[in-house]
């Protein structure tokens, strides 16, 4: 039961914690699994005017920011309503200046989406797209900057889940420092699991949501930003309620959310963030993620699906495999036989190649991930699919794009 100061008895994590009511394991990247604790905090209102709650948002963007590693207060966070994608447009329209220009790093759904949303922002940009399969590199971004002295901004998806890249966020954090630009990453689903120091990696603004690594569930994203780059954008956003600036001085001024906030999703990502602490952090939280993945990937190799990228790139978050070629494998099938068995799984997001993803992510662990290769493998069997590799074209275009 919650407590009325919204503080919860925090557990270790445990397998013996599964999912309430037979519900099946969410191995996708958000909303995922969530941990009787976190589900428990949501049974009660909270009146969001009351000083009860006020404290509670002052507790959350404290601990995120702890999580971030602000050892000396140069940077400050601010949660705002909605999905991630309103949080990553909020980030742009608010640190982006209508005079500004953004070298966009893209290798997947994600990036494009920031190019979208730059286009309907009316901010000038350049695109960088390596395509699905590689990462932008340190040099090539140092290139480009070199090449167009306009560009003010660099943004990078710091995990592209649409492939499941893992981009080396310190190398190019580096470049664009050196070069005298302002980093803006979108870590929606790498923030809490993988090292986001801004004394090691320094950045303008990171955006996350509740619902990624942090395992809380959906309704607001937050960004974590340098308070000059907050104070900045003063009159700058092109939303009224996608202003970052607006909000942080409202809750700088009154405690308060602007309009009405998701309570009862406060209330479970602060149950969520006690967790979190409670696991170990960063490191902690990371490590558990890591070997669900390598259980996941030696378990689905062994069935003989192949990844989609090399063992270099792969995140801990989730892992995209090629659809197999056999002719009685269909994936809407395939879903719905591993949903029977207590497993979602998520759809492809290439143009590519036929795929599917498998997260690692949320309240798994790798007993669980032992348990999704067999019931992937009793699917597969009922399917009458006796070869999971992929098709050789699958294969050419990755060895064709990668070359």
């Amino acid at each position: 039961m919650a407590h009325d100061s919204g503080a919860a008895v925090t557990p270790k994590f445990s397998i013996a914690d599964p999912p309430a009511g037979g519900e099946p394991y969410l191995l996708t990247p958000g909303p995922l699994t969530t941990s009787a604790g976190v589900k428990r905090a949501m049974l009660k209102d909270w009146g969001s005017w009351d000083g009860d709650f006020r404290a509670m948002t002052a507790d959350l963007r404290r601990r995120l920011l702890a999580i971030a590693g602000d050892k000396d207060g140069t940077y400050d966070c601010v949660p705002l309503q909605g999905s991630g994608t309103f949080v990553v447009e909020a980030m742009l329209g608010s640190f982006l200046p209508p005079d500004g220009k953004a070298l966009v790093l893209v290798n997947g759904a994600y990036g494009q989406r920031t190019v979208q949303t730059l286009g309907y922002l009316d901010r000038s940009y350049w695109v960088l797209d390596k395509g699905d399969y590689l990462p932008p590199r340190g040099a090539e971004v140092a290139a480009a900057l070199d090449a167009d002295p306009t560009i003010t901004h660099v943004v990078l998806v710091h995990c592209e889940t649409s492939s499941g890249i893992l981009n080396p966020l310190q190398e190019i954090a580096e470049v664009v420092a050196a070069k005298g630009r302002k980093l803006l990453i979108d870590s929606m689903s790498a923030f809490g699991a993988l090292p986001l120091d801004p004394q090691t990696v320094p950045y303008a603004a990171m955006v996350s949501s509740a619902n990624k690594c942090i395992e809380g569930v959906p309704g607001f994203g937050f960004v974590i930003a340098d308070k000059t780059e907050i104070e900045a954008a003063k009159g700058r956003s092109h939303s009224l309620s996608l202003d970052i600036h607006a909000q942080w001085a409202a809750m700088e001024k009154t405690g308060q959310w602007r309009f009405t906030p998701p309570t009862h999703v406060v209330a479970a990502f602060l149950q969520a963030l006690r967790e979190h602490e409670a696991e170990g952090g960063v490191a902690g939280r990371g490590a558990r993620y890591a070997a669900n993945c390598d259980t996941l990937v030696a378990g689905m190799r062994a069935l003989g699906f192949e990844t989609l990228l090399k063992d270099g790139w792969l995140s801990p978050i989730i892992v995209t495999f090629f659809n197999p070629a056999h002719p009685k494998f269909d994936f809407n099938r395939f879903y719905e036989l591993l949903k029977a068995k207590g497993f979602i799984i998520y759809p492809g997001k290439l143009t590519v190649v036929d795929s599917f993803r498998i997260g690692c992510i949320g309240r798994l662990d790798t007993a669980v991930m032992h348990q999704l290769v067999v019931a992937v493998g009793e699917a597969l069997n009922e399917m009458g699919v006796d070869d999971a590799s992929p098709p050789s074209s699958a294969i050419n275009e990755r060895a064709k794009l990668v070359a």
